[in-house]
């Protein structure tokens, strides 16, 4: 009898190993709650109930949360949730089992390819409430080079600036197909994100500046000043705004974060 085919493309992490360093990577739990974005089979969920004080297990497949649950069962901190990760409102996680040794949580999961932007941009929502402290996530190679990397490479885009607003970002270790089952056609990455919003150290507000940013990488090919003329500021509102430290047919690639605070605080004030 041929063995069901995993659904939405999932491919689950089978290297015992593995699941303790990923585990392991969230540091202490024994006093936080824990959120497991796509347990799947359990593997890690197993490890973490038996190192935290909470568990919640975001879990979108049906099939997968029943067994979940009923594995689980006699584990009165563990709560399996049947959710769409990019649905759930994190903060009301903390609020539903409130514990006086945490205010926040911490984040740990396999992160489904096709929408691990998606679900970063989602912590990072929650990261500006004060909600998150730590995730460790896995996601595909390619994707986590450039969530790390440093402004002047190619690999650095909007995806990198934004994490780096919200995040200190740490690379692990990395891990072969045959870690997984089915082996998917692509290297995995895990990251630890440590959660420090830097809006209020830069000095710009949350939501105008993601807009910016998200407009100054519209292009990636296009100059940073062509990309913002593209959003609608004018050459010469540009030209007495902008920091001598910005050449002037630089791409936002090669820009800091520091700079583009500068830049964006400037034109506002324009």
């Amino acid at each position: 009898m041929p063995s069901r085919k995993p659904k939405l493309g999932q491919n689950f992490l089978v290297d015992e190993a593995a699941c303790q360093r990923i585990a392991q990577s969230l540091g202490d739990t024994s006093a936080r709650t824990v959120v497991e974005i796509g347990p799947g089979h359990g593997a890690i969920t197993a490890l973490l109930a038996a190192r935290c004080r909470r568990l919640h297990c975001i879990e979108f497949d049906p099939a997968l949360a029943r067994e979940l649950s009923f594995r689980f069962r006699n584990h009165a901190h563990v709560t399996i949730h049947t959710a769409d990760i990019l649905e759930t409102d994190l903060t009301t996680l903390l609020t539903e089992n409130p514990q006086p040794a945490t205010h926040n949580l911490d984040v740990i999961g396999n992160l489904p390819y096709y929408i691990t932007s998606d679900i970063l941009l989602h912590l990072f929502a929650a990261a500006r409430t004060g909600v998150l402290k730590r995730a460790v996530v896995m996601m595909q190679r390619e994707v986590a080079d450039r969530i790390a990397a440093a402004p002047g490479s190619s690999d650095y885009g909007a995806l990198s600036a934004f994490t780096q607003m919200h995040a200190h970002a740490e690379r692990l270790f990395t891990l072969p197909p045959s870690s997984f089952s089915p082996p998917p056609d692509v290297f995995s990455t895990v990251l630890r994100l440590d959660f420090a919003p830097r809006f209020a150290e830069l000095h710009v507000e949350p939501e105008g500046f993601n807009t910016f940013l998200r407009s100054t990488f519209a292009q990636k090919r296009k100059t940073l000043s062509n990309n913002l003329r593209a959003a609608g500021y004018d050459a010469e509102r540009l030209k007495a705004a902008w920091p001598a430290a910005i050449p002037p047919q630089a791409r936002a690639e090669a820009v800091t974060l520091e700079s583009m605070a500068e830049l964006y605080r400037a034109l506002a004030g324009a």
